[in-house]
């Protein structure tokens, strides 16, 4: 971790990248980082609990839910479970105070995050996309249907898991209330496209890209298709890209500042700075 010097300094120079931002953008991506504090585990990087560290890019797809999807479920709520009983940590409450701040002075904000669980939104985050689902909504497994994609869902609450946490087979496994196929989460699998549903709303973060003013990452480790399009699209503009990470060994290209510093530790640092 930092010294208290060194962050202080950080936290000055973050806050003076943001006033500079003015009406224009602020674009901020998160990734599990950001949940970290709350007892989430990460998805990739050195910890050994990282759920992307296991070997599931084989599991995690839409070809292995359709060929066994009682292994696929017991995978899925393994992996994530107690998402939804989580708390914000000071990481989110930040950000919210941060969208608070820049639309109070009339500016733009919009906050993407890679992250399903739920964090953000109880923190009080408003202007949220959710590029990558969210584990409070599941859907219908058979594309077309009215609760399946590529618009429809319903919450996972309506979903009663109680038969297959008891028993796990095909058959306890909560089917569609409208069709009556089988149920499968509402998240991005490693085997689909941004543009599968209209939930994930990878336009609007296209065309957030083309008119931020600044990116900032916070707890990402730039791996996916998201981190890469606002990476490039602010370093092609020469915009400035600040990347909260303290496990960042360098930057993740020319011109990107790293602050290596836990989010919850730099985030309330730099709303203190800016009075937010």
């Amino acid at each position: 971790m930092l010294s208290c010097p060194a962050m202080e300094r950080d936290a000055r120079l973050v806050a003076d990248a943001l006033r500079k931002v003015d009406r224009g953008l602020l674009l901020v991506v998160t990734g599990a980082g950001v949940s970290a504090a709350s007892g989430l585990p990460l998805f990739r990087g050195t910890d050994p609990d990282a759920i992307w560290n296991r070997d599931v890019t084989e599991i995690g797809t839409v070809r292995f839910f359709e060929r066994d999807p009682v292994r696929w479920w017991q995978w899925f709520s393994g992996s994530f479970a107690g998402l939804l009983d989580a708390e914000p940590n000071a990481a989110h409450h930040a950000l919210a105070a941060l969208e608070r701040w820049q639309t109070a002075r009339g500016g733009d904000f919009l906050l993407v995050t890679q992250n399903v669980d739920t964090l953000h939104e109880k923190a009080g985050s408003q202007r949220l996309i959710k590029v990558h689902g969210t584990i409070d909504r599941v859907r219908c497994a058979r594309p077309g249907c009215r609760l399946g994609a590529p618009h429809g869902s319903f919450p996972a609450a309506e979903a009663d898991f109680t038969r297959f946490e008891e028993a796990p087979a095909r058959e306890n496994i909560p089917r569609c209330p409208a069709c009556g196929a089988l149920v499968r989460a509402h998240a991005l699998l490693f085997d689909e496209l941004y543009d599968e549903h209209t939930d994930y709303r990878f336009g609007e973060v296209r065309r957030a890209a083309e008119r931020m003013a600044l990116a900032l990452f916070v707890g990402t480790s730039f791996s996916v298709g998201v981190t890469d399009l606002i990476l490039r699209e602010a370093l092609g503009w020469r915009l400035p890209v600040i990347s909260i990470d303290p496990g960042a060994a360098a930057p993740p290209a020319h011109g990107v500042v790293v602050v290596k510093e836990p989010a919850e530790v730099a985030l309330p640092a730099v709303c203190g700075e800016l009075g937010a």
